[in-house]
Formats: structure tokens, sequence, C-alpha cells
């Protein structure tokens, strides 16, 4: 050992040099640690234990510590630290729970020194005190710490966090007594090594666990630390409160970090998983990487800067079995590469576009905001800084502001609170959605929801329009077959010849046709279901099949008035023509007309005073409702696409079944998690938790069903009731009693939030009408707002 020693010595004494190389390992390394002097490295892992030497050109093998035939567990580390302050001294936290001190100084084959084993499961991480030599600091996953001496067998102090396992330890840089001490439910700890009863500060840093930390080597009281969810938070630890100073978003979770040395801003990370490249970070640029290195090949577990004054040399290793040195100067910088345009959306509508200054400074059309508003400057200038390294880039900016109605989002809102998507029936639920809409000045999705409610709705089971809904054409039903001119037979005939035009309704292939009584010239009633009928010279226009707008009929019943007939007919008929020739034959030619259909009725009285002509199709015109799913399909697509995302989720809400099965799951998520978003974002959150309980997608119907556990204490005893009842399975007592009327209160319940004393609410209101102390006679001043 004195001969490695003294080689140590000779290569401490030269200057830091190299380049970037790598070497292969017998096993993958799960932690590495440099001594003191920058010239061996240790590397560790479950099947590894080895020290390299670091020379000009390349890694040199200086010692195997894994030695015996039979290697105890003992020798798999989870982690390894060579002390700072003794150089021939190592430690290492091994899988089984055990802590192990391991010295180069001994002159026998098998170098471990003293081995601790009062963890009961995987240690994590070990610690030596930067400037105490025999003070060394372990965290486990059984949740402890400990602190041992060196020169005892066993620990000194012992730490509970009262929490999850314990993942990383770290001794504070500039305070001596001070350590840091990271978890797995998310939580930061700080304790003092002299009060082992309780930490000095806790904080919750990260949204998951936190994998590491790592303290400022020049800054006091800066702690950086990094967790599962991906981010990288450097904290101010002076003040009484824990200040998140900057956040450094990554895109894997983040397993290591280290500050680089003489960089006050920056810091080097690598990821647990998916991502193996090792990233230094500009704590003042988070959003892309100062340098990258990608030399491995799987996943980092170890980084290490190579000299403590030395910011030009990183050790790494990893799962891919090598060991690499990297060079500063050889890192990639992704700045060289990022995209200097941008281009986004405002809510509102407003877009903004930033490019290089040269690339428009040609342009003289652009008008540039008034000097005065600052809402929107042009020019982002940076201005020279010697310790920036990052490269300097003046950017244009330019803001195209919408009209101001354009912008307006009201409609969206009022959509949002008046749109009916369930408690009734389909078509009562589309014709309320389209007044919705037609009274917002959205016709088009008022037509949308009036065409849904003819293709979907079952015709039988129509509701019949109250009396001020009539058309022109009486009580039409709203048939979801929207060719009645193609399905009918309909012969118009010029009038100015003495013919008339007859038109032809279908009935349905229930109904009977009319009989006629030519003697009297009288009509009858056909026998069941609902028939419509036409008289004389009435026009038919398109629009006619679908409105049903209401018509002031005063004035029809003063022109046309039939009074023995059955019903109002259009007007009186007047002229008397004889039955046209081809009429006749309609009924050998007539389209749908064949075998023992029922044909075509000419009502031709002996004077020919009316002519009335009634026709049966041969097919029913309903059409099935999947016949319209293709179409409603590509209708919500079209509408997702235009961001109505509002009238995509709502007709697949009010659809249901009907729809749902012809579109994908991925595709429904998408469209509900777009347009929940945009609900909470407007604060709308009753509609947003009616999306989610009407919604069609498994997925999201589960979003409301999370973190509604309510948690119940007994306000006698204080402890948690775990019945669902008002008696406490405790102390026997009822849990919410009035403080007014002593009655179990199983309504609604106030309470003072100063003393916890409640009741009925029409209780407590009217108690402090006139009294200001609380009625439980506890003597607090309560007050009800």
């Amino acid at each position: 050992m004195e001969k490695m020693s003294r080689v140590t010595t000779a290569l401490g004494s030269s200057g830091i040099s190299g380049r970037t190389m790598f070497c292969h390992l017998d096993a993958p390394a799960n932690a590495i640690s440099v001594c003191r002097d920058a010239t061996q490295v240790v590397v560790a892992g479950r099947n590894i234990f080895k020290i390299y030497g670091l020379e000009e050109e390349q890694f040199v093998e200086k010692l195997n510590l894994r030695v015996g035939r039979k290697p105890s567990l003992n020798f798999s580390c989870a982690d390894v630290m060579w002390h700072q302050m003794e150089e021939n001294l190592l430690a290492t936290a091994a899988t089984n729970g055990a802590v192990v001190t391991w010295n180069l100084g001994k002159p026998s084959r098998n170098k471990q020194d003293q081995l601790f084993t009062e963890h009961k499961r995987t240690v994590n991480k070990v610690c030596f005190h930067p400037t105490e030599v025999y003070m060394l600091l372990s965290g486990s996953q059984d949740g402890y710490m400990k602190c041992f001496d060196l020169r005892k067998k066993e620990s000194v102090s012992t730490f509970s966090g009262q929490s999850e396992s314990v993942r990383d330890v770290q001794f504070s840089m500039k305070d001596y007594f001070t350590f840091a001490a990271s978890f797995e439910n998310g939580n930061v700890q700080l304790w003092d090594i002299r009060r082992p009863d309780r930490y000095e500060r806790m904080f919750t840093a990260h949204t998951g666990p936190v994998f590491c930390c790592d303290w400022h080597p020049d800054d006091r009281g800066w702690l950086a630390t990094g967790g599962r969810d991906k981010m990288v938070k450097v904290w101010d630890m002076t003040t009484n409160r824990a200040k998140e100073i900057y956040c450094v978003q990554t895109i894997a979770s983040v397993a290591r970090v280290k500050w680089r040395p003489e960089r006050k801003w920056h810091l080097a990370t690598c990821s647990m998983m998916v991502d193996h490249n090792i990233y230094v970070w500009d704590v003042r640029r988070p959003f892309i990487p100062f340098a990258t290195f990608e030399e491995h090949k799987d996943v980092t577990t170890g980084i290490v800067w190579r000299h403590q004054h030395d910011p030009y040399f990183l050790l790494s290793g990893s799962k891919d079995s090598t060991l690499y040195q990297h060079m500063f100067k050889d890192a990639s910088r992704p700045v060289d590469r990022a995209n200097p345009e941008g281009l986004c959306f405002g809510l509102f509508g407003d877009l903004a576009f930033a490019a290089k200054e040269s690339l428009i400074s040609g342009d003289s059309n652009r008008k540039p905001y008034p000097s005065g508003d600052r809402r929107y400057p042009i020019f982002f200038f940076k201005k020279p800084d010697l310790t920036e390294q990052f490269a300097h880039v003046s950017s244009a900016l330019s803001v195209f502001e919408s009209s101001l109605e354009s912008r307006r989002m009201d409609w969206f809102v009022k959509t949002a609170r008046l749109y009916l998507l369930g408690g009734k029936p389909f078509a009562e639920l589309c014709d309320h959605n389209a007044t919705v809409a037609k009274e917002l000045n959205r016709p088009q999705v008022s037509t949308t929801w009036t065409m849904l409610r003819l293709m979907f709705s079952d015709p039988a089971n129509l509701s019949t329009p109250g009396p001020n809904n009539i058309s022109k054409l009486g009580n039409l039903p709203l048939m979801n077959s929207f060719s009645m001119k193609e399905m009918g037979t309909e012969s118009r005939l010029d009038r100015s010849k003495g013919e008339s035009r007859q038109d032809n309704i279908h009935l349905e292939p229930g109904n009977s046709l009319i009989n006629s009584n030519n003697d009297e010239n009288e009509e009858t009633e056909g026998s069941e279901g609902q028939a419509e009928y036409m008289f004389g010279d009435a026009e038919l226009d398109d629009d006619d099949l679908y409105s049903m707008e209401h018509e002031i009929q005063a004035v029809e019943e003063q022109e046309y008035t039939l009074p023995q007939e059955a019903f109002p007919l259009r007007h009186e008929i007047m002229d008397n023509p004889s039955v046209p020739e081809h009429l006749q034959q309609d009924k050998a030619d007539s389209p749908h007309a064949s075998g023992n259909e029922a044909e075509v009725m000419c009502l031709t009285p002996i004077e020919s005073l009316s002519l009335i002509a009634i026709s049966q199709p041969l097919f029913s015109p309903h059409l099935p409702a999947r016949f319209f799913c293709p179409v409603v399909r590509e209708m919500l697509s079209h509408y997702a696409e235009q961001g109505d995302v509002q009238m995509a989720v709502s007709v697949l809400i009010v659809l249901g079944d009907r729809i749902r099965k012809e579109i994908d799951d991925l595709t429904q998520e998408h469209w509900y998690m777009s347009y929940i978003d945009l609900l909470q974002r407007f604060e709308l959150w009753n509609v947003s938790n009616e999306v989610i309980k009407l919604s069609t997608c498994s997925a999201i119907t589960c979003l409301n069903q999370t973190s509604t556990t309510l948690h119940v204490n007994c306000s006698n005893c204080k402890r948690p009731m775990s019945n669902r009842g008002w008696i406490c399975d405790r102390c026997h007592q009822c849990a919410s009693v009035c403080a007014v009327c002593h009655h179990v209160v199983k309504g609604l319940f106030v309470w003072c939030q100063g003393c916890s004393h409640g009741g009925h609410l029409e209780h407590v209101m009217n108690w402090l009408k006139s009294n200001s102390h609380c009625p439980a006679g506890c003597g607090h001043l309560c007050e009800y707002t």
C-alpha cells in the first residue's frame, strides 16, 4: 500500500490533464467516487468493486477489492464514497443493509476494515463528513439515518425521519453540524447531528420521490434536489422557509445531481431511466441544456467531477459496463442546434412569432407597437456578461392581435352552462341545445343539433308539437328520410290548361287509405296511425318539411273555413276540373305501386269538385340510425379540428351508445381531456364534473373518483372515526352534536374554525345574531361570515 500511496502522491503533484476516454468494466456500475487528488476512481456495483488509475491516455486498473472465493453480499454495493480527507479510506453501502469501510493501507488482500449491520434494509447512500475524518453518515430503505464514529464499533446517533425510505444524505459544505436527507414521499429534511430527536426543518420539494440532493460548494444556502417528477430544483435555505429559486425541467426522472466546480450556476444531472445522456444545466436557462454528453448506451448510474476545483473533467459510470472521462470541450451544445424561430397562439387567438432579428430586419412593412406599450416588447437584447457562456442572440417578437369581438369567449361559457347533456329524452335535449346555439348566434351548431334530432329520433315516439308550433302542413312528423319528393309521386299540372296539381302524401305502412264518398263528396278518416293531407294548389317547399314555426291561424280561418269538414282546408275549392287522362295511367305506371299495394285513389265526384291523391311507398321511409354514423363521425372530427371541442364532447355525451363505438377510445379521451381542461380554465367546476360524470370514456369517469375520501375526527376524543355513523366507536358519544339544540346533525353542519364547535346551520345563524360567544360555552368569540 505504501507503493500505491507514493504513486498517488506523485500523480497528484502534477496538473490535471487528459482527454475524453473510456474503459470497459466487468459488470454494470452502480456508483463511482474519486479520490481527493483526482488520480484514482473507485467503481462499485452489484458484481464489481475496483479502483482505476486516471492516466493521460487511458484508465488503468489498480486494485480489485472483491477478493475471496465466495464474495459475500457486503461486496454488492449500492453506493460508494472516497473520503476527501483520508486518501486510504472508503465506505460502501451494501444491498443487504450493511455499511462497510475499507482501508487501502492494509497489507493484506482483503481491505475490509469495519462492518456495521444496524440497518434492516438496503442502504441507499453513505456520506463522509467533509472535514471530520471519523464521521460517516448513512441513509437506508428502512427510513433511518445513522451516524457512525469509525473509532467505535456501532453508530453514535440514529435519526428517524418518520417517513418512507431515505434516498440520499449529504453533509453541508459550509455548516459543520448540518446535513440534508431526501425521502421517497417527496420531502427533504435538514438535521443537526447534535439533535437526533427531531429535524430542524422539513419541506415538500417534489411531487414524488426525491432521489438526490447536493449542497452548493460555494454558496452556503443553496441545495439542489432531483426527483421522479423530472425536475431539478434549487432551494435557498437561508430564509425562514425553504424558497425555490430555480427549477429545471428535464425529460426523465433525475437520479443524480452534482454542482459544477468553479461555476456558480452550473450543475450536472443524469436520469434513472429512458434517457442515457448526461446534461449540464445553467439554472438561469432552464429550458435547454448548456452541454450534453452522449457517450453512454445505457442508463448513467453515477457522475462525479474529477476534482473539486476543476470544472473541465467529468467522470461517469453506467449500466452499459463502461467508465467514461468526459472533457468539457468535447461536449455537444444543444443551443447550437436549437430552432431560432418560435410560433404560439394565445388563449384568445393572439399569434406571437419570434425569429432572429437578422431574418426580419428587412421587413419594412412590420409596424412595431407604440414605445409606451411594454406588454409586447419587440426586441430582447441580452446584456453582455463575461461569465455567460450561452450564445448571444437578439430576437424579434411580433404579436398579431385578433379583433376584440373574435377573442371573446362568452359564447363558450354560456354554452357550457346552458347546454343540457342528460336527464331528458334525446329529442328534447337536441331541441334545447339547438335553441341555445341559435340564441348565441351560432346557426351552424344549431342546425347540427336539429339534424341530429332528425337522424336519430324515433318518429313513432316524437312529441306532438303544441298549438303554437303548427306549420303550413299541420302536424307533420319529423321523419328521418330527407327525400320525400323522391319517395312520393308528385305531378305538377298547369292550371292554365284546366289541370290541377296532385300531391302524394306518405302514410305509415300500417295506416289505411282514405276512402271517398262520391255522392256526398265527403272524406272519411283512415283507420289508425297519423295521416297527412294536402289539398288543392297549396305549394309545398323543401323548408316546410322541417319547419315547425308558428303561424297565426286566425287569418287563415277567416279566409278559408269549411265547417262541414273535420279539419280546415287550405282554401275554398273553386274549380271543378275533370280528371286528367295521364292520372288514370298513374295507377299502372306509378313507380311506387306494384302487386297488391294500395293504389292511388283519385276522388272524382260527379260534379268534380276536388282532386286528392294519396299514395303509400313500397318500402319504409325510416333509415336506420347506423346509416348516419359515418356522417356524424366526420362531423365530430370537423368540429374538433376547428377547435370547437365543446361541440364534439356534447354530441358524444348526448348520443351515447349510438356513436360511441364509431370513434376510438383514444380520440374520445383526447376530446374529453381538452374540453375538461378548458372548463377548468374558465372555472366552470360544476360543468366539468358533470362532463366527467356523463362521459362515455372509462378513462374519464374515474377522474372525479380520486382523492374523494373524507376523514372525520370525533369532536370529543379527537380520534379518527372508523365507522360511518354518528357514534364514535372509541368514546361511544355522538360526534356531530349541535351546540345549540344538542341533537345529532344529520344534514348540513357548520363549525367554527377557531374552537371547532358548531351545529345546524340555521341554529348557529340564529344564535350568532344575538350572541358573540360560542354556544358551547367555551368562551370563544365565534363569527359567522
